[in-house]
This record gives C-alpha cells, structure tokens and sequence, in this order.
C-alpha cells in the first residue's frame, strides 16, 4: 500500500434543472482524495448558504460521461444538446433535483483524478485488511 497522499479539487457551476426547462445555477466543489480512491465527494452550494454533500463513485461519474449509468438513488447521462452537459439525477427522501454539468470541465478534473491514481491501482490505496477489520469488528459484551 503506498504512503502517498493526493488531493484534486475542482469547482464547477451546475445548472440545476426546475420546471418548464428552466435552470438555475448552483456552485459545487468536487474533490477526490487518493485516500478514498474509488470516490468523488462534492459539495452543492444552495441558494441558502447551505452545503449539501453527496459522495460518488468515481467509475459512475466517468461511465456516465459516454453513456447513461446508474441506479437508484444516482443516475448520470450525456447530453449532447446547444451544450455538451452531464447531467446528474439525484433523488433521496427529501426530494430530487437534475443537474446540468459541464462535459469538459467534469472530464478534464476526471481525467486530474486518474493522473493522481489510475485506474486498476486504486486497490494499491486501500489498506483491505484494516476495512474488513472495521466491518467485522462489534462492541464486547459487557
């Protein structure tokens, strides 16, 4: 397992898709850490200050670029209308929303994502033994 530590961050501006097409534009911080090698966490800005997180796997994300993938609760698909967009379903017990992310701006920090680990070595990151250990491991009985 090697000791090495990378960050890549990105921020990039969504468009949140309401109804009758419009759209409204919502910040969002990528950042994928070579510490969690199969995720990508971003971070949604709302219009309310307030910071919604939401974790991805980093193969969704990329599959999703060329074509439609997911289930459940995440779902991405290309669109290749007036603007090449990604778009992201998001639905979960306090609602759903779609957004609208730029096609090159989301490859290009995907593509930073796979320079700092790629893929088929994300294993090499990820210490199996000490994940099983958490997993499997229950309080004593007092």
């Amino acid at each position: 397992m090697s000791a090495r530590h990378t960050a890549v961050t990105t921020g990039l501006e969504l468009r949140l898709v309401m109804s009758g097409a419009t759209t409204v534009p919502v910040r969002a911080d990528f950042r994928y850490d070579a510490q969690d090698p199969y995720a990508v966490h971003v971070s949604f800005h709302t219009g309310s200050g307030e910071v919604v997180e939401w974790t991805f796997a980093r193969q969704l994300l990329t599959d999703g670029v060329t074509r439609p993938t997911g289930e459940g609760d995440v779902q991405v698909w290309p669109s290749h209308g007036a603007q090449s967009v990604v778009c992201i379903a998001l639905s979960s017990p306090s609602g759903r929303a779609l957004f609208e992310a730029p096609l090159t701006e989301l490859v290009e920090f995907l593509s930073r994502t796979y320079a700092a680990v790629p893929t088929g070595s994300e294993g090499d990151l990820v210490d199996v033994d000490a994940e099983l250990a958490l997993l499997l491991w229950s309080e004593p009985d007092i």
